[in-house]
């Protein structure tokens, strides 16, 4: 079965062409090549600086917290779900260079016959504690309350998002301008950062409706219908090998469950990205936040440059764990998922060795990934253990 024909089956798309195309003609903000669309000050009225909103979800990993909750009621596991939510937010935010005077605002729409009060209270906690966790790092994101609903109409468990806003001096923005000769430094997504708990596996929060039904056993559909779209077809609901609390030997640090491992909270680099503004700002000609699109996302912000992915971090075990159990060709693993590194940085070759120590400063492991080269058109291409792939 092909890959663009599970994923129809399932609902989902790995490139959204569809709301791209929807989107195509609207404004693209004061700086079309930024990553995150830039608006004039609107809340100030002054020309030097900014707005910035930007809004996000935690996307149907929300489904598998649900999963592993039933399974072992551990309701600890929904932290990592408001962290998932937030940081898809606010490292995109960081990779225009905002960090400073965020005001956030959750979205939280429920099925109440299923979502207990308690995990409601652990993520709405869980958020104040990891802003909380950054403020140290010069991170300044402030809670502006929000809206919890009961929404069991059109919410089979549970949806959680928020909205960020702030606003900046034009002068501190990183707008991608990206050159041929520049180097890319790329950060690890997995391990354990200074600043996290526990083992990262690496996810972000894409590509979860395939990583959940191409993982885990039949029996969840069986058992937990509410976990997934009714309308789904059998023959991709559930179909992987693997149960929740399967143990899997990493890097000797013990059995870790596989529903933890995939469940790994979207590691933030904003502690990470805070010291590279203050001590590289001017010298940053890119950052890409490696999430909708996978190792591809940066054709989207580069124009006449041909970027050359050929010293890639390793692949990490859960990426190796669900194409093995998926079957999913190599190319479209790359264009999914992270793959090991979910930040990179585009700069002159000479500040390079500089960025690693800081990386390495966080325990984040960071190396030169690839290059830029002039082109005519947009291409990225990916030299990896499994095969080049053009995209």
């Amino acid at each position: 079965m092909s890959d663009q024909y599970k994923y129809d089956l399932r609902g989902v798309s790995a490139t959204k062409d569809e709301v791209h195309a929807a989107i195509k003609n609207l404004d693209k903000g004061l700086y079309p090549t930024a990553f995150c669309k830039i608006m004039p000050d609107v809340a100030g009225g002054d020309p030097d600086y900014c707005n910035l909103m930007h809004a996000d979800t935690a996307g149907t990993k929300t489904s598998l917290a649900y999963l592993y909750w039933r399974e072992t009621g551990d309701v600890n596991v929904w932290k990592g779900i408001a962290q998932d939510a937030i940081v898809m937010n606010l490292d995109d935010m960081a990779c225009v260079g905002c960090t400073q005077g965020i005001l956030l605002s959750s979205t939280i729409g429920r099925n109440k016959r299923l979502i207990s009060g308690e995990v409601i209270s652990t993520i709405i906690n869980a958020a104040n504690e990891f802003l909380e966790m950054l403020r140290p790092f010069g991170v300044d994101v402030h809670l502006a309350g929000g809206e919890t609903a009961d929404v069991g109409d059109i919410v089979r468990t549970i949806d959680v998002g928020y909205t960020a806003f702030a606003r900046m001096k034009k002068s501190d923005l990183v707008v991608n301008d990206i050159k041929a000769g520049d180097v890319i430094v790329g950060f690890s997504s997995s391990g354990q950062a200074s600043y996290e708990t526990a083992y990262n596996g690496g996810m972000g929060s894409n590509g979860l409706t395939s990583a959940r039904h191409d993982v885990l056993s039949k029996i969840y559909g069986e058992q937990y219908p509410d976990s997934f779209d009714p309308q789904m077809p059998p023959e991709v609901a559930y179909i992987g090998s693997k149960k929740l609390t399967d143990k899997i030997d990493i890097d000797g640090l013990g059995g870790l469950d596989v529903g933890k491992l995939i469940l790994s909270p979207t590691r933030t680099y904003l502690p990470l990205i805070q010291k590279l503004l203050s001590e590289l700002h001017p010298a940053i000609n890119g950052m890409i936040h490696c999430t909708g699109g996978g190792q591809t996302k940066v054709n989207k912000f580069i124009k006449n440059k041909h970027i050359i992915k050929d010293n890639l971090l390793n692949t990490p075990h859960l990426f190796q764990l669900i194409q093995a159990e998926s079957g999913t060709g190599w190319k479209e693993m790359y264009q999914v998922f992270n793959m090991g590194h979910r930040l990179e940085v585009y700069l002159p070759e000479s500040h390079a060795q500089q960025v690693i120590d800081i990386a390495k400063s966080f325990n984040i492991e960071a190396q030169i990934i690839g290059r830029v080269e002039a082109y005519e058109g947009e291409q990225v291409t990916v030299e990896s253990p499994y095969g080049t792939f053009v995209y």
